[in-house]
């Protein structure tokens, strides 16, 4: 197999959870692995730091016009570097960033494309992914017949682990036209807390049942004992108790944490289309007929004014 490219996403200067996944599914792949890293933003000792994930090599882009994510420059220099390389497959996180990225790519190389992959490839009898489908409520297994191949990640698709090893950082020279950047970025709103929503593990969401923006209180306690990042309803960022950033759902962010606590949510369809890939689902609710029990492993039926400060004191004494 020819050398499999990963290309990596960062975060103040920090390379992300999915992209270390990503690194890592390309690892279980073959023992070939490059990394495409674009941007300034990001130091050598970071990037020489994933090949304990498995890369062999890391090519950098140390240029600052590359730190913004501009879709068609970031697609003109990944293609670039997978001809130089000569890698048939690119390996990449399903993300607000991968996804236009990949498909963009695609086109240019040629390339077959499948996101939403959960599973290595079976090579057994050609080249065959496991991805998801439906929101999660469903997989497909789908053949790739191009020389080319682009697979996009879902996330906790591969487990995070270090094995060992080290890797170089080699300066690349990326060949994106003017053009490429004729799309502006003229400003960018960043999502705050401690824990960015995309990334947790661990989702505490709140809706209507915390009957308002004051007593969103015990949604960010909880949270901050467990270490995990807060979300919400559509309902509830459209009133604007909380900003649109936290809202979960069809229309807003979509998450796969390992645990999802879900607190007075009655459990509408757009908002399990946002949170059914999580590995296990907590509802809180004091009406035992809200929607969201059926989709639940574990429900509490009772007042969340109750419930939840005795959950927090219970997690405190043991955490």
């Amino acid at each position: 197999m020819s050398s499999i490219l990963v290309f990596v996403e960062s975060a103040e200067g920090v390379i992300k959870k999915t992209s270390l996944e990503a690194v890592c599914y390309a690892k279980g792949m073959g023992d070939d692995v490059t990394v495409l890293a674009l941007g300034s933003d990001v130091s050598s000792s970071e990037l020489e730091g994933l090949g304990a994930y498995g890369a062999s090599k890391v090519l950098h882009v140390n240029d600052e016009k590359y730190n913004n994510g501009v879709i068609q420059a970031y697609a003109s220099v990944i293609s670039d570097a997978m001809e130089k390389e000569g890698s048939e497959i690119l390996v990449l996180a399903n993300s607000s960033l991968g996804n236009p990225v990949s498909a963009r790519v695609a086109i240019k190389t040629g390339a077959s494309l499948v996101s939403n992959v959960t599973e290595l490839p079976d090579m057994s009898g050609g080249f065959k992914v496991k991805r998801s489908i439906y929101t999660g409520k469903a997989f497909a297994n789908v053949e790739l017949t191009k020389g080319k191949k682009i697979l996009a990640i879902k996330k906790n698709a591969a487990e995070v682990k270090e094995v060992g090893g080290s890797a170089s950082v080699e300066n690349f020279a990326a060949n994106a036209a003017d053009s490429d950047f004729a799309t502006q970025i003229t400003k960018t709103e960043k999502a705050t807390g401690d824990i960015l929503l995309p990334e947790a593990e661990l989702v505490v969401s709140g809706g209507r049942g915390l009957k308002g923006p004051e007593n969103w209180g015990m949604i960010e306690d909880l949270a901050k004992t467990l270490g995990a990042a807060t979300g919400c309803s559509k309902p509830v960022s459209d009133m604007d108790w909380r900003p649109h950033h936290e809202h979960v759902g069809q229309t807003g962010v979509k998450v796969s944490p390992q645990l999802y606590i879900a607190v007075g949510i009655s459990g509408a369809i757009q908002h399990l289309a946002g949170v059914n890939s999580s590995k296990n689902i907590v509802v809180i609710n004091k009406d035992p007929e809200a929607p969201f029990f059926k989709a639940a492993d574990y429900g509490i039926v009772g007042d969340a004014f109750e419930v939840l400060p005795k959950l927090n004191e219970a997690f405190k004494a043991v955490l």
